[in-house]
């Protein structure tokens, strides 16, 4: 475990001194946000009705912004040779890996949600809902993400990572649109809550077995 940690305080301290990649997934989930009402109009009833679908798609396309350097880096300059070659597993250090990209880009993207939803005039009843499901959610979004960086190193093709991960991140998508839109209903979020939940719980110990796999690959 002292050593999971520190591999995640090495991931977190890279991140802050590139500085770049957290700044750029906040500033793309802030303006693609406050985009829509330009779009569609500043009718509070409309932006109102598309709000949750708007959070989740810009979070979502947020998370993907930085992906492809969840390992390049290390690939490039030999460090995930020496890595792989410590007694900690290769599992567990893609799993120290996804939470800190979650630390650096979910955490500051769920951060910042309830007051872009402030400006989408969402209803105040899916506040609750909305914060909740991103946390649950943008987990998944690291873990999946993970998958996919890992599947595609080398091959120098962002567009290619985008398209491995974006039919698995419908799911979340689907079930934290729905959370919030329940909310805003009237009706209970709870399982719309627990599905995300699931998702995460599945995540968890699978993703790391399969990006793990494919780094092998590509170290071979």
């Amino acid at each position: 475990m002292n050593a999971w940690f520190l591999l995640v305080r090495r991931d977190l301290r890279l991140g802050i001194r590139q500085g770049g990649d957290a700044a750029l997934v906040i500033a793309f989930f802030f303006l693609a946000a406050i985009l829509f009402p330009l779009g569609v109009g500043p009718e509070p009833q409309i932006l109102a009705r598309i709000a949750p679908g708007i959070l989740w798609v810009t979070a979502l396309l947020a998370a993907l912004l930085s992906l492809d350097r969840l390992f390049l880096a290390d690939y490039e300059d030999g460090s995930l040779e020496a890595l792989a070659l410590t007694p900690l597993s290769l599992e567990a250090q893609v799993l120290a890996k996804a939470f800190a990209h979650w630390l650096g880009t979910g955490l500051p993207l769920t951060a910042i949600a309830p007051l872009l939803a402030l400006l989408l005039h969402l209803d105040g009843a899916g506040y609750v809902a909305l914060v909740v499901g991103m946390a649950l959610g943008t987990p998944s979004l690291s873990l999946i993400g993970a998958v996919g960086a890992a599947l595609t190193l080398g091959a120098r093709r962002s567009v290619l990572l985008s398209l491995l991960v974006l039919p698995l991140y419908i799911p979340v998508l689907i079930f934290g649109v729905g959370a919030i839109e329940a909310a805003v209903a009237g009706l209970t979020a709870r399982p719309h809550l627990l599905l995300l939940l699931a998702l995460l719980l599945a995540a968890i110990p699978l993703a790391p077995i399969a990006a793990a796999a494919a780094l092998r690959q590509a170290l071979e």
